[in-house]
């Protein structure tokens, strides 16, 4: 009895759970990605008086247009972000936010806002002449997806969204002051050696005064600091790949930098809850939400809630952490976009 009830009460709330994730010991070089392919078509779009976008076009060129929203603030997009859709179908969409990846000037925080990138996407629309797509987005990716979405809902056919973040306090809270640090005590431990003891109750702080300050050893060391500790605690099995990743000065200054500007502001959202209490406006948008369920960057309790809130969407639970490139993930996201490809 107890079975069917549980059985029954799952089916209703539309959450499912990956039967392969028993399976934790597969190839790790194993993928459902697409295979790599070049863009037909990039350029790059002013958007005011200080900001230059880079953005490219793969896949069909008369197919259904998919937008890629990369992560951070601050990630930048990479060519394997292209690897998610099925290029016999879409028209894939992919462009670095202000001051991230390509776009110029790098690392650049004045005119940087939740707002402006909200507009940027919009821009880019209009300037590739799209009536309506499909948009995907990943942690960071996922809250700009959703802003979006809110403000322009009539031009999203449906969303494909992983490792929900709705810039709750209490989220900022859990990632860089108090939280996950129970979890990875020793990186946790590099993270804050550069900052003082005194300053270490209010580390976003700390971390942003450095990041904006004019000692460029110091803003390279926090940098550095700051990149780590998220890509280290990224995945569900850490590896050596993130302090091969932080090696990169270009790359960590613009993620840090950024991240913490956003951070620091909470996402330059009017209320705390902000994006939750908007989510009813998506009711009528169909909508994939892929969450690890030990994901430590951004924990599962946000995607849940906004599962409940929005009707037609369904929840991947997966035994997985944060990283998009984990195998449980990408083969769930790759599904979801599948799903979608005719619509």
């Amino acid at each position: 009895m107890l079975r069917r009830f549980f059985t029954r009460s799952l089916n209703k709330s539309n959450v499912k759970f990956n039967k392969s994730s028993r399976n934790l010991g597969r190839n790790m070089a194993e993928t459902s990605m697409y295979p790599p392919i070049e863009p037909y078509d990039t350029g790059r779009l002013k958007v005011d008086d200080i900001h230059e976008l880079y953005y490219e076009q793969s896949g069909k060129p008369d197919g259904n247009p998919i937008l890629f929203v990369h992560g951070g603030p601050g990630g930048g997009s990479s060519p394997a972000d292209r690897c998610y859709f099925d290029p016999q179908f879409y028209r894939i969409v992919i462009f670095d936010q202000r001051g991230s990846g390509k776009s110029t000037p790098a690392a650049e925080l004045r005119n940087n806002t939740s707002w402006h990138l909200v507009k940027d996407i919009e821009t880019v629309r209009e300037h590739l002449k799209i009536d309506q797509w499909v948009i995907f987005g990943g942690s960071w990716g996922a809250t700009l997806s959703l802003l979006y979405a809110e403000i322009y809902t009539k031009r999203v056919k449906a969303m494909v969204l992983r490792g929900v973040f709705t810039f709750q306090p209490k989220e900022i809270k859990w990632l860089y002051q108090e939280g996950a640090s129970y979890f990875y005590p020793d990186h946790w431990d590099s993270y804050i050696s550069v900052i003082p003891e005194e300053e270490r109750g209010d580390l976003v702080t700390a971390y942003h005064k450095r990041l904006t300050g004019d000692d460029e050893d110091v803003k390279m060391t926090c940098a550095r600091a700051w990149s780590l500790w998220e890509c280290s605690v990224s995945k569900l099995v850490p590896d050596k790949e993130a302090a091969i990743k932080v090696t990169n000065d270009l790359w960590v200054t613009q993620f840090a930098r950024i991240e913490s500007h956003y951070m620091i502001n909470r996402g330059f959202l009017e209320s705390d809850r902000y994006i939750l209490d908007n989510a009813i406006k998506l009711k009528d948008i169909p909508c994939s939400i892929v969450q690890g369920r030990y994901d430590i960057v951004c924990p599962p309790e946000s995607a849940f809630k906004l599962h409940q809130i929005l009707p037609k969407s369904e929840l991947h639970f997966l035994i997985a952490g944060h990283f998009s490139k984990e195998p449980l993930i990408q083969e769930s996201l790759v599904k979801s976009t599948d799903k979608y490809k005719t619509l």
